[in-house]
């Protein structure tokens, strides 16, 4: 069988950790920038979750040469017309602003408004090729903000984002339960058939 290899166009460990738990296939490789040393910041300026993992995955497959996966994801929560969205990664006003400061700043914005606190992550990821060629797939994963930070596995707004079906919010779920229902891994699941096309795997 012949394996293929795919650069997974990010330098999130913790995004990294999960598309290597999700994507494990036996006719796959995946490598990342820090294995081939390269060093790449890419603009994210597109208006739609579309159009920055695109522009992040031709980068990284252009600079590499090989085809490349990126995402773009966001949590758009109801009550605050869908932000943070694609400012999810910037939402705090504050220079060198950490999860724990995101996570502050947005419970600080919800603060008095009645609950439940709905909101959504959304993801979408991308496949480009070198020569240009792009695949796009989507994925959500619906759930209740809540004001207390609990669980210490997963990122970002993990620990204050309740599954009503589990009852725990996404940092108290194992690596395999939330890899069963993220946002993130609705849409590679979604793109695994775009994957073996473009990758020409049959």
């Amino acid at each position: 069988m012949e394996i293929k290899k795919i650069l997974l166009a990010t330098n999130n460990p913790g995004k990294i950790e999960e598309m290597r738990a999700i994507l494990s296939r036996p006719d796959l490789c995946l490598v990342t920038p820090a294995e081939l040393d390269i060093k790449l910041n890419v603009s994210e300026d597109g208006s739609t979750y579309a159009e920055n993992a695109t522009l992040k995955a031709l980068a990284f497959a252009k600079t590499s040469g090989l085809t490349s996966l990126a995402d773009d994801s966001g949590l758009e929560v109801d009550l605050l017309d869908g932000q943070p969205g694609l400012n999810s990664h910037r939402f705090a006003p504050w220079p060198e602003a950490t999860d724990a400061d995101r996570r502050k700043y947005l419970l600080e914005k919800l603060k008095g408004k009645p609950r439940p606190w709905w909101a959504c992550f959304h993801a979408t990821v991308v496949l480009a090729t070198p020569d240009g060629r792009v695949g796009v797939a989507n994925g959500e994963c619906r759930g209740e903000i809540i004001p207390q930070e609990r669980g210490w596995n997963g990122f970002g707004y993990d620990s204050i984002f309740l599954i009503p079906a589990f009852g725990r919010t996404m940092a108290e779920l194992e690596m395999h339960e939330k890899n069963g229902i993220s946002h993130r891994a609705c849409a590679i699941r979604n793109a695994e058939a775009i994957i073996s096309e473009m990758m020409g795997i049959h």
